[in-house]
């Protein structure tokens, strides 16, 4: 594994080129950068200008090195300091110039929409102090007249993943629970018993419908076997058992 490279690299290769001999292959292999890279600082051709930094100075090179570097073109220079990593574990968070503007507005609509919310909660989320949390909730903010409540996701302020994790925590600690509404006709029964006595319902239904289906089948027999009796000869087709026939309408020439 290489040696790291230094904290700024382009902008330590600017400071090299500008205040050393040293070859661009020895700056590009020291600051992790393509020789192309250091050509174009050279030649004023890249596209962004950088500010030089002194690696002397932030300790990663020594002078001697520079001079072993100087004195011959195949040498690599050797880190003298590894740079800090920065990190950020504790503090507010960090929040773009161009969204700094935003923040009351954010505040504001917490406030409004969301009261259970910490100050300690809102500060964390947004990034802002208690004195402004407390100067926009009693309205003594400077810029009252012009804060409008605008929802901090929106904006940009934070992820609505973020938001909802606040929220919820927040909704927890204050005990507020959805209230669940009560039956509007008393009925207390399980849901499980309410299928039951859905499907057996529905199964007795199914029965009945088939009986009748059956008796009208049965009928409609009897009624295809007579018709077929009488226009064969006038023989009376046996009743079927359940269908009586109906009685004969009285001869009016018969005394």
């Amino acid at each position: 594994m290489g040696q790291p490279t230094p904290l700024m690299p382009h902008a330590t290769a600017t400071w090299l080129v500008d205040h050393t001999g040293l070859s661009f292959e020895q700056i590009a292999e020291f600051c992790g950068l393509h020789i192309l890279e250091v050509q174009a600082m050279a030649d004023d051709l890249a596209g962004s200008k950088y500010t030089g930094r002194d690696p002397v100075h932030a300790g990663e090179l020594t002078l001697g090195e520079i001079e072993l570097g100087q004195a011959d073109e195949n040498y690599s220079l050797k880190m003298h300091k590894a740079p800090v990593e920065v990190t950020r574990t504790k503090g507010p968070r960090y929040t773009p110039v161009s969204k700094r503007q935003d923040k009351p507005d954010g505040i504001a609509w917490v406030l409004r929409n969301h009261p259970e919310i910490s100050d300690a909660q809102i500060s964390k989320l947004i990034g802002t102090t208690r004195n402004t949390i407390g100067a926009i909730r009693d309205r003594s903010h400077w810029n009252i007249q012009n804060i409008q409540p605008k929802d901090p996701v929106t904006v940009g302020l934070c992820s609505q993943r973020e938001l909802d994790a606040v929220v919820a925590k927040a909704a927890k600690r204050a005990g507020v629970v959805e209230e669940v509404a009560a039956p509007v006709d008393g009925d207390t029964r399980s849901d499980k018993d309410k299928l039951i006595e859905e499907l057996h319902a529905e199964r007795d239904a199914n029965v009945k419908a088939a009986a009748e289906a059956a008796q009208e089948a049965e009928a409609e027999a009897w009624l295809t076997a007579k018709r077929e009796a009488e226009e064969a000869g006038g023989v009376e087709a046996a009743p079927t058992p359940g269908f009586a026939e109906p009685p004969a309408e009285d001869d009016a020439s018969s005394e």
